[in-house]
């Protein structure tokens, strides 16, 4: 690994990953997209927070990887789960019930080898409302729209234009408390990937080997959010819905790599190819 002469808003040298970095980040990240294919049966009324999260534990210990979470500055779980106006970090519970209508983020980070599998998605409890599927779609399609404009020579911030374009289409907002990271051999790396456009934010154009999440979070109402006296779970503000999706990415020479695609996503992909 060698770092690019660029540094993110925070000063940090973006780290530029080899070949050898790319296949561990595919161990990775196909068990993390592994684990969320995984739960999807387990999601039913009724069911609590915390029984997901020891299925999900125990799915990637067997996989061969190790939850990232746990224990990340004090995080007491091996997943995130994020239910209705929770937008991200929700920490599962044995009091929390899940019940028909609901709709939750999945956030798993699996270790493996080394690497971290970062990535998440949104399930329904049964049937959504048209608004909670209208958001769920919409949040999909900003996360697809802001990969597609990755390759060696865009800039970072067309990441966040993507996104935004889509949110307002909607009606939407994008959340600005929050953003994507460099991923690899480290959680939380350089450099920050917004999902909205800041003018004031360092302009850097995407280079080869560079490996981060893209993981908008948008919500039916308002952007702003507040965080619970728990120090992690994180709100909208005026109780509006939000949704989030997330992938891990790699910028390869003539464009961009996928780590951590659902099972789904795979067959669609291969459907078009053929």
């Amino acid at each position: 690994m060698r770092y690019s002469t660029q540094t993110d808003d925070t000063g940090k040298p973006i780290p530029l990953y080899d070949a050898d970095g790319f296949e561990g980040m595919r161990k990775a990240g196909a068990l993390g997209a592994a684990t969320l294919d995984f739960i999807g049966d387990y999601i039913k009324p009724g069911v609590t927070t915390q029984e997901l999260d020891q299925l999900l534990e125990q799915f990637q210990r067997d996989g061969g990887g190790v939850p990232a979470t746990i224990g990340y500055h004090g995080y007491p779980a091996a997943s995130c789960i994020s239910v209705n106006h929770v937008v991200c970090h929700g920490i599962p519970s044995e009091k929390k019930r899940l019940k028909k209508g609901d709709i939750l983020n999945i956030d798993v980070t699996p270790i493996v080898d080394g690497y971290y599998g970062d990535n998440s998605r949104m399930y329904v409890v049964g049937e959504p409302s048209v608004l909670a599927k209208r958001l769920i779609d919409a949040t999909y399609e900003a996360m697809m729209a802001a990969i597609a404009t990755v390759k060696p020579g865009s800039k970072l911030s067309d990441i966040g234009r993507a996104i935004e374009q889509v949110a307002k289409r909607e009606g939407f907002s994008v959340v600005r408390d929050f953003c994507g990271h460099g991923v690899g051999k480290v959680f939380h790396d350089a450099p920050q990937v917004l999902h909205y456009v800041r003018k004031d934010s360092k302009e850097i154009t995407l280079e080869p080997g560079m490996i981060f999440t893209i993981e908008p979070m948008i919500n039916t109402g308002r952007f702003e959010v507040k965080v619970l006296p728990d120090g992690w779970t994180a709100v909208t503000k005026d109780h509006s819905l939000s949704a989030q999706f997330e992938h891990s990415i790699g910028v390869t020479e003539d464009g961009v790599e996928i780590f951590t695609l659902s099972a789904e996503e795979k067959a669609e992909r291969a459907a078009i190819a053929s």
